[in-house]
């Protein structure tokens, strides 16, 4: 009767501890891939992204959206005009020059305009430069060594059923947590490129302003918000860069689960972080 009780508890024991196994590995599987992800995409240029959905924004911003930013040009130069004139007092006090500075602004906001697209697509890709020089630095590997996992292994195996058992309900919170975590980062990473879209389809009414100094002010706040967006990227690479390096110091020993825990909290740390990432670049650039 005891060796079969003792058979039934060895295949107890022996249940929990694969199943406890297979969670850690899911989730350090998880982790890993999704920073690797983030590694990825955060580097990656609008035009790149998503070609199909870069495409249509492209077309949107250049057959709809451009003809009101060419009205609006058309009225800021036109205002520009009649302010020079007045500025001379009426023409009491005429110099032919300033037809020529009217020209040249003109000419410069035309200009600018038109290479809209270039010039948002130039931001983007000295962002995506910066991106991936610091991704050649930055640490992004959050991967457990096969060791580590081994340790852990032998250390469940020595354990009774009842701790068995705690291990692997709280492990599987764990697992499930962190899915939710990751779902979270995907969706903090794609909305980003998301606003970038956004931003870039409404380019040509912003650039439309450079041709009156006061006006213009809603121009040089644009440039800030794309430089903002796009350097977001980097701010979001040394957090991934924080946590891979949080992630290793984490000691997988006996303490199975404050080591789980461990990594949860870093988890949601990062997720905070990544949050606040679009927040710090727009105050750094002064951006709002």
């Amino acid at each position: 009767m005891d060796s079969i009780l003792q058979s039934i508890e060895d295949w107890c024991r022996e249940l929990l501890v694969s199943g406890i196994m297979s969670i850690l590995n899911n989730i350090f599987h998880s982790v890993n891939d999704q920073v690797g992800q983030i590694a990825t995409q955060v580097g990656t240029t609008p035009a790149a992204f998503q070609p199909s959905v870069f495409a249509m924004i492209q077309t949107l911003s250049e057959n709809v959206i451009m003809p009101i930013a060419g009205i609006i040009l058309t009225f800021i130069a036109c205002y520009e005009l009649i302010q020079l004139v007045i500025g001379h007092n009426n023409l009491a006090n005429f110099e032919t020059w300033i037809f020529w500075k009217w020209i040249f602004k003109t000419f410069v906001a035309v200009t600018l305009i038109t290479n809209t697209m270039n010039i948002t697509m130039a931001v983007f890709d000295v962002a995506g430069h910066v991106v991936s020089q610091a991704g050649g630095i930055i640490g992004t590997s959050t991967a457990i060594d096969d060791s580590a996992l081994a340790s852990m292994q032998t250390t469940l195996e020595a354990m009774d059923i009842g701790p068995l058992l705690s291990i692997f309900l709280q492990s599987f919170m764990v697992q499930f947590l962190i899915y939710i975590l990751a779902a979270l980062i995907f969706v903090i990473v794609y909305a980003r490129m998301i606003e970038i879209y956004l931003m870039v389809s409404l380019a040509p009414i912003p650039f439309a302003t450079f041709g009156n100094k006061e006006q213009s002010m809603i121009g040089q706040n644009f440039l800030r918000s794309l430089f903002a967006l796009g350097f977001q990227g980097f701010l979001i690479m040394v957090c991934v860069g924080i946590y891979a390096v949080l992630i290793r110091s984490i000691t997988f020993t006996t303490d199975i689960i404050g080591s789980l825990w461990g990594v949860m909290g870093y988890t949601i740390l990062l997720a905070f972080t990544l949050f606040k990432t679009g927040t710090v670049a727009k105050s750094i650039l002064h951006a709002h």
